[in-house]
């Protein structure tokens, strides 16, 4: 087994593979123990395989480690990794721990900030914490860091899990790069205070995604740690829908509070949601729609389409009504699929190519009637109107199966064992 010392942030990422070479997943993060009188112990790692599941892989099964890949003997026990008491995550829980320095001659203690941590094997075989790389409050003088440094695991010494602050630069570093649900699934694993603090430091948007991934039970114990104000910059960047389902699970009067701290445009949105029952076309649809005038050309819907905060599902094609063009518009007249857009010249009139078979349903329509519809034609949305025939916004397959399924088929885990193309 390699005995080189390892920094835990350049190991974050890298490839596992097994003897022969097959990449098995990359490690997201390594596990210790904290002892009484010596330096942590490493248990193992944490391993995403494919399918995004992450895995435990004790330190045991790990026969070389180093800064560009990890070799394991190809035994990989596949059940979702949960962490269990007294154990602790270097990256997610350790590294950007305040921590102090012990005192030398030159003065009392100090205080530094960990901001990478080295493991190393010892001569009886275990891997250890045996060098923290800290980083020390930042002098006076402008734009700069502080002095960084090098030191032994026995000169510093932890604060309680009460005391101090914590940054949660480096994890962030290895969520940023995840899909909203993934980086839900992220988040729930830690313990709690730790994912209070990578909220606080993640981007509203970043939040929000997050947010419309998890069950509404979670949704409600993390909205719980937030200040109001938070809460509605979140809910400011979520889909209208989602915003509405999250709101409608709180206390009336807690739910007024938020749509008063949202900005006005966004809570008008949500407030015209939550006037229909959840299990209707109206409380299951977003209120934003690619809406187009019949004159419009090919070449403006495709633009449209292509913008990047369209979702696939919404993407899907281009409404076409009578003004206004933003919900609720004037009468519909009918929608345009991307595809037969595709096959029509940039300049000719989206009226010339809209789909006359697909009718609308209205905002009263039950969500099985909405999934009959999408299933018998094979759509992935289906534009809603109101008893005016003005379109008010597009139920999409998403919306639907969020509905349709159980509660908690979020947390549903199948822990038969998968092949990983080790090596036994």
């Amino acid at each position: 087994m390699s005995t080189s010392r390892i920094f835990v942030g350049r190991l974050a990422g890298r490839g596992v593979f097994d003897p022969v070479g097959d990449r098995i997943g990359k490690v997201r993060d390594v596990l210790i123990v904290f002892r009484a009188t010596s330096a942590p112990r490493v248990v193992g790692l944490i391993v995403e395989i494919p399918g995004k599941r992450r895995v435990f892989v004790p330190i045991g099964r790990v026969t070389s480690i180093g800064s560009g890949q990890v070799i394991t003997t190809g035994l990989i026990n596949v059940r979702r990794f949960e962490q269990r008491g007294g154990e602790t995550r270097m990256i997610a829980e350790l590294i950007g721990r305040d921590v102090q320095l012990a005192q030398t001659n030159a003065g009392p203690t100090t205080t530094a900030r960990i901001e990478d941590a080295a493991i190393e094997r010892s001569r009886t075989g275990e891997w250890l914490v045996t060098e923290v790389f800290v980083r020390l409050p930042k002098p006076a003088a402008p734009f700069s860091r502080g002095d960084a440094r090098i030191v032994r695991w026995g000169e510093l010494r932890l604060p309680s899990s009460a005391e101090g602050t914590r940054t949660a630069e480096l994890l962030i570093q290895t969520l940023v790069d995840l899909k909203p649900a993934d980086l839900a699934e992220a988040l729930l694993e830690l313990p709690q205070p730790r994912m209070i603090e990578v909220i606080e430091e993640l981007p509203d948007e970043r939040v929000a995604d997050a947010l419309e991934e998890m069950s509404e039970q979670d949704q409600l114990a993390l909205l719980a740690q937030l200040p109001s104000g938070r809460t509605a910059d979140v809910l400011d960047r979520m889909e209208a829908d989602d915003a509405a389902d999250l709101i409608s699970a709180l206390p009336a009067a807690q739910g007024a509070e938020l749509l008063d701290l949202m900005e006005p445009e966004e809570a008008e949105d949500v407030r015209r949601l939550l006037e229909y029952d959840a299990d209707t076309a109206g409380g299951l649809m977003s209120p934003a729609p690619i809406v187009l005038a019949g004159e419009s050309s090919v070449a403006e819907g495709l633009a449209m389409i292509r913008r990047a905060e369209i979702s696939p599902a919404m993407a899907s094609a281009v409404y076409v009504t009578h003004p206004p063009y933003e919900t609720p518009t004037g009468e519909y007249i009918g929608l345009a699929h991307f595809q037969r857009m595709l096959r029509f010249p940039p300049h000719e009139r989206m009226a010339s190519l809209l789909d006359a078979e697909i009718e609308p349903v209205t905002v009263h329509a039950s969500a099985a009637e909405v999934s009959r519809r999408l299933a018998s034609y094979n759509l992935v949305a289906l534009p809603v109107v109101d008893d005016q025939n003005r379109l008010v916004g597009v139920v999409t397959v998403d919306d639907v199966l969020d509905h349709l399924l159980p509660d908690d088929w979020r947390h549903a885990d199948d822990d038969a064992p998968v092949s990983t193309g080790a090596a036994g």
